[in-house]
């Protein structure tokens, strides 16, 4: 037997299921296998019903606005202002601020298919384009996350409404720290010379967003509206299996027992894991993040693998007082930034045909969404 098919057959399986069987064994002895099971079913049952459909629907309404705003050019207007801000802050072509709109708009893969495009792509040094996954990804699921948490002041908690926008500026911050780390690497990779297109000087066309097609504006508007409606439904169909899985798991590693203090296999139970790892770091996550309860770290962490299923945890938080408004600054910010990196960021640079400098993107992404947190937090504080 080989070293490869030792490590594929034996090694592998069995390290697999020692650790699944330590984790889940851990979590059944102190819960109860019947109530453990039944808690993850309940929970993952009430995330869909009452979470995943309500930020379905903000995702159909932000996917129709963002997809007018496209059609009447107003996106290609924004680009126009934007674009001279690219290259100062982010070392980018001012083309890049359009692969931020269309991300922030949609999801982090978005900037895949502008990355494909000859006459977006031209605009590019070939060590720039790998950074485009830092960029694209800081901004990925924006404007549904902005809109999610700001749908939460309906509540009377104003603060959230500056929170949303202070995280928005976290976002910002993180992401170019992420992408200019980036780009360090790049440098050393590929030069600085070498355009990404060779054949660059054909592509003559500019790169636009406003889709000016000859029919009427009020067809222009049931299309677009439509067509932007679907896409949200796309988006809230994907982030299903990331809210009920991870949120369920992270849910369970956050919350406690019931108020009695046993296990009935209820939705939301769990061991307190989190607070208490939360707890032990609290000399570093304090001065840093400013969160008010242990149980906070829980979005971040999320955060890694689904925004979707991040700010699923916010209104838990809130509603058990958990949670303010600095502490939605900073979920924003990180959530924003993140967006589900670690499940993203792989394929991402595959696509770009950078995967050996996959390990370098993530450890520029994981620097910028801590950056994009602390930034949040301050920036708060010192303006509430």
């Amino acid at each position: 037997m080989t070293k490869y098919e030792f490590k594929k057959k034996i090694l592998e399986p069995t390290v697999f299921t020692a650790v699944f069987l330590l984790i889940f064994g851990s979590v059944g002895h102190k819960m109860g296998l019947v109530n453990m099971l039944s808690t993850l079913m309940n929970t993952a049952y009430d995330l869909l019903i009452n979470t995943v459909f309500y930020i379905m629907a903000i995702a159909v309404l932000a996917g129709a606005f963002g997809a007018v705003l496209s059609e009447f050019g107003v996106i290609a207007l924004i680009n126009t202002i934007v674009s001279p801000l690219m290259k100062p802050l982010y070392g980018l072509p001012g083309a890049a601020s359009v692969g931020i709109m269309t991300t922030y708009l949609s999801d982090n893969p978005a900037i895949l298919a502008l990355a494909d495009d000859k006459a977006f792509i031209k605009y590019f040094k070939k060590y720039q384009v790998p950074a485009l996954t830092n960029i694209g990804t800081a901004f990925g699921m924006g404007a549904i996350i902005t809109t999610f948490i700001i749908g939460l002041s309906t509540n009377g908690n104003t603060q959230l409404v500056t929170a949303a926008l202070v995280g928005n500026l976290g976002a910002i911050f993180g992401s170019i720290i992420s992408t200019r780390l980036m780009l360090r690497f790049t440098k050393k990779e590929y030069g600085t010379e070498d355009w990404a297109l060779e054949r660059r000087l054909e592509y003559t066309q500019e790169f636009e967003t406003g889709n000016l097609r000859k029919k009427s504006i009020g067809l222009r508007l049931i299309e677009s509206t439509l067509s932007g409606g679907k896409s949200g439904v796309k988006i809230g169909l994907e982030i299903i299996p990331g809210v009920l899985i991870i949120c369920s798991l992270v849910l369970m590693l956050t919350n406690g027992p019931s108020a009695d203090g046993t296990y009935t296999g209820e939705a939301y139970e769990g061991i307190a894991f989190f607070p208490f790892v939360a707890e032990k770091l609290s000399f570093i996550l304090n001065p840093l993040f400013g969160f008010t309860a242990n149980e906070c770290i829980s979005i971040p962490i999320t955060a890694l693998g689904s925004a979707g299923a991040a700010i699923a945890l916010i209104p838990g938080m809130l509603a058990n007082g958990q949670a303010t408004g600095a502490d939605v600054a900073v979920f924003t910010a990180m959530c924003m930034c993140w967006s589900g990196y670690l499940s993203t960021h792989v394929a991402m640079m595959d696509s770009l045909g950078s995967r050996q400098l996959t390990g370098k993107a993530i450890l520029c992404h994981t620097i910028g969404g801590i950056c994009a947190g602390v930034f949040a937090h301050w920036v708060f504080v010192l303006i509430v």
